[in-house]
């Protein structure tokens, strides 16, 4: 499905140097999709259309990410991300917003969320990616060729060589393990990652993101600040361990609706159930 179908898409400079781009579709009460690592809005085609039969939905491309704009001396870290994502819902003059987060997504939603009282009304977050102990440690839980190749992208020397060789083929090969069931990433889905991936910045701000792992764990200590409702969800086989599922849950106070057999990208593997759980 193209763009175009889904609803409008526009460029929002946000300053000289940050143009976030964005859908917006539908009508009702506004609601925010924030995207995992490594995607973009497109990530959310299949939820859009249900989801705008009752919201004014927009999508963003998250900094750096998709084809909003990527300079290359910047950190990529939680608050930088974080920073776009409010400056965008002022851009826009959006008031009780439905935040929906899925992977650092879901970490983005509860932060800005705890910094906008005032805006947000409502949060959902699903598989929160807060739990990195190394560069990149849940995508490279899913698969062990991921973690072979993510591990090579870690070093410091050739490191930046490897990550901006990426193929069609490694993506998608690293992706599927996100997961439960035996399909992937769509093809179509796949041809978008594939044309973001030859834009100028693209490896710099990917490694970026994995590099600034720590700021996705440290930003748990703003969930107890976040006072909108909200609803935590988590793939049966998400990368996260019990463990760390338990420690995101005491902190939000709250218990997560499992969906089963779905793994990190329930947006993409589950999108009915999700639309379900967001409506």
């Amino acid at each position: 499905m193209r763009l175009d179908d889904l609803g409008h898409v526009a460029y929002l400079p946000l300053d000289s140097r940050r143009t976030m781009r964005y859908l917006c579709a539908g009508s009702g009460p506004a609601l925010m999709l924030l995207h995992t690592i490594r995607t973009q809005l497109e990530y959310f085609a299949d939820v859009i259309p249900i989801l705008a039969r009752t919201y004014t939905v927009y999508a963003v491309d998250l900094p750096g990410h998709g084809r909003s704009s990527k300079p290359v001396d910047v950190q990529y870290d939680e608050p930088y991300l974080r920073r776009g994502v409010i400056d965008t819902i002022r851009e826009l003059k959006l008031r009780d917003l439905t935040l929906v987060g899925e992977s650092i997504g879901g970490v983005l939603a509860l932060t800005v969320a705890s910094q906008m009282p005032e805006t947000v009304g409502r949060v959902v977050v699903s598989n929160p990616y807060d739990y990195d102990t190394r560069f990149a440690d849940g995508v490279r839980r899913g698969r062990r060729t991921a973690n072979v190749i993510l591990g090579g992208v870690a070093l410091p020397v050739i490191g930046p060589f490897l990550g901006a060789a990426e193929k069609r083929f490694v993506t998608a090969t690293i992706m599927k393990g996100g997961f439960a069931g035996s399909t992937g990433v769509p093809d179509p889905l796949l041809d978008t990652f594939a044309a973001t991936q030859k834009m100028p910045g693209y490896p710099y701000v990917e490694r970026n993101v994995y590099q600034n792992w720590r700021s996705w764990g440290a930003a748990r200590a703003q969930y107890a600040a976040v006072r909108a409702p909200r609803t935590l969800i988590y793939g049966e086989r998400d990368w996260s361990r019990p463990a760390e599922r338990a420690r995101t849950a005491k902190a939000l106070g709250e218990e997560p609706v499992v969906v089963p057999d779905a793994g990190h990208f329930i947006i993409l593997e589950k999108p009915g159930r999700m639309a379900e759980i967001i409506a």
